[in-house]
């Protein structure tokens, strides 16, 4: 090391020039890094639809879902099969592992669904795959209105600025809402099929025979080859009414003979609508790892030029951008940072004075740049995790630079040159700073292997610790030692000499200040080792014990200020898309009249059709709602989304939940619990007993629902085949029929000149013709001539199926609830888990707790595995270099203390222990408090080394001395940079704003209070019992010796008396 140190040092504008060139490095990493709100998870989902119209959900599960499943279940790293059986669809949502490539597992997935293909009907269309996206809140939604354009032309704009939007390569989708697609409609007249003799058959069959691409080929004929082209498809609206149908004596039958046709959009089935106007609505999300601030920028330019090309007649309004409070989170987390620097420099430099606490400080800006670099390398983009990794790494990486420095201003009193203090500060503390790095940074490593998607969303804090550290390590040891032989400080004052001379070869006792009366106070401490052993004891195990019965719970994950939510809007009963509407717009005019509410943009659909899996199917609308900035409202905004659902609770026959979208780890709702069984009868049953018994027996509940299929009616058809067949007709025919009557049949399709897609060609009776009185009434048509349906067939009505819902092969429902504001999910979900265990349950009924829960304790065992190996990690690297299990375990006591104090902190607070935030800060500080013991004992371990004739209470009194300084200094500068959001505070003195409560603040407090009060009680703890316990063994032997004397005595007593 001190080749190594005399080299760079003689170098050193080599050194300053890598310096220079890391520097450059990092400013370019930082201007040209991804930049985002949040971190974007990319959980490996694939989404699979299926798609066969008019088959039931039954047929679909029976038909669809197994067959496809078998398959899907062979690949390899499948987490989780979800898949759903509905009305003319079977859908799968396939989660896999997060370490899975998602390319490698798309082609693992359309694999397997070539394999299941051959299984299948040939009636479904071609499977479609998708990539699912975690993020649920769109990067931007752009609506669309006129009142100059017809429902054509604005659809038409509306589609050409979705695949404009597409074509931004970071986009990853533009899906229309509040759009309809557009039909063919063929309204057959009954009477003249009959009078025609034409059955739907034959019409279909004519259809498709008319509208085929045919492949001629070429012909040679010795002189050259030539195409042949037979045109066979349907390309205008022409081609489909002079469609030939049937060849009659009196000429050809055409379609337009038979039936009226219209170019038409399809009956909606839901809305879209902003700020209460009916709109068209593009919801654009953007690839993972992608900067959402130059996406949103593309989508700008798109949107601009539009408004250009239709300024006079159409209205194109961009809502939900996160860009301004992405803008705004990642400005003022940075301001956050500068204020840490400002309030570390203060300390710094009032005891280290200007030059050297330069110096320190320079490492600050150094190990900051350099640590994006290593953030840029791997990929990530500057979030707020990462941020905050900088902000709590900032006051632990001048820890190395302090040690150093000061050590150096030590020797350089005693006269030695900056370039010998500083070499000889780098080679004696060499090991005391790279084993304080080590040990930390040991704390943070496990964190980084931490699974699942709550460990992705996480890693990015720990990777950034361990960027930022290592690269302080680099400065302390390398770069600091070469600027502090070129610009350390060589003047000092008299009382300054005077000071480390007491330090160095006097009695500290001496000293005046501070640091003379720790030394006095330690020197009366260190006479009783045993006693203040015990009492620290006692003072550790009173707050565990204080803090096991007066704690204020548990919690997944911190509820923290935000800027957007949602509403879900429920309501039952069997609802046309317009009365839908017109219930959801009395819900969004009130949520719109709310105040503190600035934008509401409002998706509907028909009860049933747009819930998403696991989620009640009675959901009629989703709500997305932005609120003004929350210094510009009264309530925060937890308290705006409780007055929303006050505002909408007297609304008849509807429900409403509001709240803010997730910050953390999505999870839905904290209480989900899962029903699955092979019965589908018992499944429905029991999931209807539970749910009653968790409304009836457990309080303080909200929000409940469940899976289960809303009561409705069906009505069913039993074919009487062998009649039928008797009078020539067959099942298929008989639903071709009853499709007529219905949504229609598709016949064919075509692509016209002036649109995007295929446009579908749907032929069905007049809408006079299409009653339901009329299901008895229809004609099935036979060779023998047309019967009634009542002759071969039963109409009967039964209880709806809904929705068949499948997890991991097994028919699952769910049970979904939240709590009311101020009581704990973790709580009611143990009252939940107690009530299960008294009642008796069937034996093929499976009840399983996911969600929050399940996220919760699979993330507390990975911690309390982390915890466990941080400190065997510690602990070896701590044996390794002091040599002894009793130094290395008496520094790990620190970790000990430094949990009591973050319990203690809760208890004093009375705040909720945040499995993720509470508890990533517990792993962290074992890491950091040992750093000061580490210290401690090196110095003990010289200074006894190198005054043998000096008495042990002595060496620790000098030790303390010696080290007050810059353990205070690397304490007070952590807790500092920590301070402001460990309080609720955000301090931006780049902008020279001061808000309490914030977005950025809030969602910080529980990591950053951990830190500052577990380490807060470990230092002032270790300043005291770390000494003292370093006697403790001498102290012990004294006792034993004493007790010994004592028994002995004693002894000799009771053998003179006898």
């Amino acid at each position: 090391m001190r080749t190594f140190l005399n080299l760079c040092i003689e170098r050193s504008r080599t050194t300053l020039s890598i310096l220079a060139l890391l520097l450059i490095a990092g400013l370019y990493a930082r201007s040209d890094i991804s930049i985002e709100a949040s971190p974007d998870v990319q959980v490996p989902v694939l989404q699979v639809l299926i798609i066969n119209p008019g088959i039931s959900p039954d047929d679909a599960e029976r038909l669809l879902l197994k067959p496809v499943e078998l398959e899907l279940r062979t690949i390899d790293g499948v987490d989780e099969l979800n898949a759903a059986a509905k009305e003319s669809l079977a859908s799968f949502m396939i989660r896999f592992d997060s370490a899975i490539n998602i390319d490698l597992a798309m082609n693992d997935v359309r694999a397997a669904i070539d394999r299941a293909r051959e299984k299948l009907p040939e009636s479904i269309e071609e499977p479609i795959i998708n990539e699912i996206s975690a993020d649920k809140f769109p990067t931007m939604v752009v609506g669309l209105s006129s009142t100059a354009l017809d429902e054509r032309e604005l659809f038409t704009i509306a589609q050409t600025m979705r695949l404009d939007i597409e074509m931004i390569s970071d986009v990853l989708s533009a899906d229309l809402r509040g759009s309809r697609e557009e039909v063919v409609e063929v309204m057959i007249d009954r009477d003249k099929l009959e009078n025609f003799n034409i059955t739907p058959f034959e019409l279909i069959q004519a259809v498709n025979a008319n509208n085929q691409l045919i492949p001629a080929g070429e012909i040679d004929t010795g002189a050259g080859r030539f195409g042949v082209k037979v045109p066979g498809l349907i390309e205008s609206y022409f081609d489909v009414i002079n469609l030939p149908i049937k060849s009659t004596p009196a000429g050809v039958v055409v379609l337009s003979d038979i039936a009226e046709i219209t170019r038409r959009f399809k009956d909606a089935d839901g809305y879209s609508l902003i700020n209460g106007d009916p709109a068209i609505s593009i919801e654009v999300k953007k690839r993972s790892g992608t900067n959402q601030l130059e996406v949103a920028a593309q989508i700008r330019e798109v949107v601009d030029s539009y408004r250009g090309v239709y300024a006079d007649s159409l209205t194109i309004q961009s809502i939900l951008d996160q860009t301004p409070q992405t803008e705004q989170m990642v400005n003022e987390l940075q301001g956050n940072i500068v204020t840490a620097v400002c309030l570390v420099m203060i300390i710094v430099v009032g005891a280290l004075g200007f030059r050297s606490g330069l110096l320190v400080g320079a490492g600050i800006p150094v190990s900051l740049l350099m640590g994006t670099i290593w953030i840029y390398l791997l990929g990530y983009s500057f979030n707020f995790m990462v941020m905050f990794g900088m902000l709590l790494a900032l006051g632990m990486l001048i820890d190395g630079s302090i040690v150093i420095t000061e050590y150096a201003d030590r020797r350089m009193a005693d006269g030695a040159s900056s370039r010998q203090a500083y070499i000889s500060a780098a080679r004696r503390m060499f090991l005391p700073v790279l084993a304080s790095t080590a040990t930390t940074l040991a704390a943070f490593l496990p964190m980084m292997l931490w699974p699942g998607t709550v460990g992705d969303f996480m890693a990015y804090l720990p990777t950034t610790v361990f960027a930022v550290l290592t690269s302080s390590l680099i400065y302390a040891l390398v770069f600091a030692p070469v600027l502090g032989s070129m610009f350390g400080r060589s003047n000092f004052t008299k009382k300054d000499i005077e000071h480390f001379r007491v330090l160095e070869s006097s009695d500290p006792v001496e000293l005046k200040g501070v640091t003379g009366l720790y030394a006095r106070l330690l020197a009366r401490l260190v006479r009783f080792p045993v006693l203040v052993t015990l009492l620290s004891i006692v003072l550790i195990m009173a707050i565990y014990s204080a803090y096991g019965k007066y704690n204020k719970g548990v919690e997944f994950f911190t509820t923290s200020e935000a800027v957007y939510g949602q509403a879900a809007v429920r309501a039952r009963g069997n609802l046309s898309a317009l009365e839908v509407l017109e219930v959801v717009r009395g819900v969004e005019r009130r949520i719109a009249e709310t105040p503190g509410v600035l934008t509401v943009y409002t998706s509907t659909y028909q009860p049933g059709k747009g819930s998403g899996r696991n989620e009640s199917p009675d959901r009629i609308a989703t709500v997305l709602i932005q609120l003004v900035d929350h210094n510009d409202r009264e309530l925060n905004s937890a308290e705006t989304f409780e007055l929303i659902r006050q505002r909408t609770a007297d609304i008849s026959g509807v429900h409403v939940e509001a709240g803010v979208i997730e910050q953390g780890p999505p999870v839905g709702k904290p209480i989900k619990i899962e029903l699955s069984a092979v019965d589908r009868e018992l499944l429905i049953a029991q999931t209807a007993r539970l749910s009653h018994l968790i409304q009836s027996e457990v309080a303080d509940l909200r929000d409940m629902d469940d899976s289960r299929p809303l009561p409705s009616i069906e009505w069913q058809i039993d074919v009487d085949r062998r009649l039928a067949a008797q009078l020539g007709a067959n099942v298929l025919e008989v639903g071709t029929v009853v499709q007529l009557l219905t949504n229609g049949v598709e016949i064919g399709d075509y692509r016209p000149s002036d649109a995007e897609e295929e446009v579908e060609i749907r032929a069905r009776f007049a809408a006079a013709e299409r009653r339901m009185q009329q299901l008895n009434e229809l004609r099935v048509y036979t060779p023998n001539g047309s019967v009634p349906l009542s002759t071969i067939a039963t109409v009967s009505p039964r209880n709806a199926t809904g929705t068949i819902e499948r997890f991991n092969g097994r028919q699952v429902m769910f049970i979904n609830a939240d709590t009311v504001e101020g009581v704990l999910a973790d709580n009611k979900a143990k009252e939940i888990m107690a009530l299960v265990e008294r009642y008796d349950w069937p034996g093929e009924l499976s009840i399983t707790f996911r969600g929050a829960n399940e996220e919760q304790e699979e993330s507390a065992q990975f911690l309390q595995v982390a915890m466990i190996l941080a400190m065997f990690l510690m602990a070896v690297l701590l044996i390794s270099q002091f040599n002894s299990f009793y130094q290395a375990g008496l520094i790990m006591t620190a970790v000990v203390m430094s949990t009591a104090g973050v319990m203690g902190g809760l208890l004093i607070t009375g705040d909720v222990f945040s499995v993720i935030l509470t508890g990533v800060g517990v792993v962290a500080l074992a890491g950091i408090v040992v750093n000061n013991n580490i210290v401690l004992i090196d110095t003990f371990n010289v200074l006894r080394r190198e005054n043998p004739a000096m008495s042990l209470s002595d060496v620790i009194v000098r030790t303390g001395a010696q080290r007050l300084r810059p353990v205070f200094l690397t304490t007070a500068t952590t807790i500092l940079g920590l301070l402001p959001i460990a309080t609720n505070w955000s301090i931006d003195v780049v902008s020279r704003a001061l808000d309490h409560g914030g977005t950025v603040a809030s969602y910080w407090v529980p990591l950053a209070s951990a830190i500052v009060w577990g380490l807060a009680f470990s230092t002032l703890l270790t300043l005291i019992v770390t000494p003292c316990m370093l006697l403790l063994p001498q102290g012990l032997k004294r006792n034993l010796r004493w007790a010994k004397q004592q028994l002995l005595m004693s002894s000799k007593r009771l053998f003179k008396k006898v």
